[in-house]
């Protein structure tokens, strides 16, 4: 082809962002890769690297009307979540936060996986083994495991299958939002309450909890990716499964769960939290017994698909 023949596309002057960070280096779309109650996430860019990122923003009003000192709690916290380096853990690369109209928004940027979220993930692939399930399940409290063995110890508080994450042509699993981790000192304790309610502890409820509190998430985290349906999904209100966790009424989805063992590992982690085990303890359970970290055993097939339930 001559070259006075090539069509030449155009070029911008600039990305179509909405919005960008303080230094220019990050920009945001508009398309929306996720939401909760209190935070969204966006398509983000860094321009600097030419990577996609995530771009997640949190408005502090919704979490108390001292907006300041809940500004300061993040940011100091958040300084610390930079540094955390994990294979399971969704990457932190900065964080800035917005005041307008006397309303704090807290920005972070963070990587982005590709496949979604744990929740999407599973919901598209409806088939799939046991095995796969461990997998994810191990990962995650690979994950955990770093958290709370870290020094100081750091509790997520809203571990859902919504916040964790997966690269599904390599089957990583990590687990994101550590925006509104609590980092903790010798006693392990912290007191305000964060979280989904669906996937939230007895105690954290009660804001007198420790890092076993991501035991229990990490169950109804399980039992989502079993039976494919959230967490008392069958409440109308924050109220009514405020009162089923406190009283220690399990999910109506628990009856869903006909496989013995894996309703005994999900029971598990749903326990009291003085008989809760660790992540590490979990990780020794018998449950992954046969689930080699070795990535090729991870990519051999599954010879059936397993129902969970």
């Amino acid at each position: 082809m001559e070259l006075d023949k090539l069509v030449i596309p155009q070029i911008r002057d600039s990305e179509p962002f909405v919005e960008s960070d303080p230094t220019g280096r990050y920009g945001r779309y508009k398309d929306i890769l996720g939401s909760g109650a209190m935070k969204k996430v966006y398509l983000g860019f860094d321009t600097v690297t030419g990577l996609e990122v995530a771009w997640n923003q949190i408005e502090l009003e919704n979490f108390s009307d001292n907006k300041e000192e809940i500004m300061d709690r993040l940011l100091s916290e958040v300084l610390l979540l930079r540094n955390l380096k994990n294979e399971n853990l969704i990457h932190l690369y900065d964080q800035w936060t917005e005041k307008k109209d006397n309303n704090y928004t807290f920005n972070f940027i963070t990587e982005h996986c590709t496949s979604g979220n744990l929740r999407q993930y599973r919901r598209k692939h409806r088939r799939v083994s046991l095995m796969a399930m461990k997998r994810w399940c191990k990962q995650i409290l690979k994950g955990l495991e770093y958290l709370h063995t870290h020094e100081p110890c750091i509790i997520h508080r809203d571990l859902n299958c919504s916040n964790v994450f997966i690269n599904g042509n390599k089957g990583q699993v990590k687990i994101g939002d550590l925006g509104t981790a609590a980092i903790v000192g010798k006693n392990h304790v912290a007191h305000s309450m964060l979280g989904t309610p669906e996937f939230m502890a007895p105690e954290l409820y009660e804001e007198d909890y420790t890092e076993i509190v991501d035991i229990y998430s990490f169950g109804l985290c399980a039992l989502e990716l079993v039976t494919l349906e959230i967490p008392y999904s069958e409440c109308d209100t924050v109220v009514q499964i405020y009162k089923k966790v406190t009283s220690g009424v399990r999910p109506q989805a628990m009856n869903k769960v006909k496989n013995p063992q894996v309703k005994a590992f999900i029971e598990k982690c749903l326990g009291q939290p003085r008989n809760r085990p660790s992540a590490s303890d979990l990780l020794k359970d018998p449950f992954f017994d046969g689930i080699d970290d070795d990535d090729e055993n991870n990519n051999k097939r599954s010879s059936s698909i397993l129902s969970f339930s």
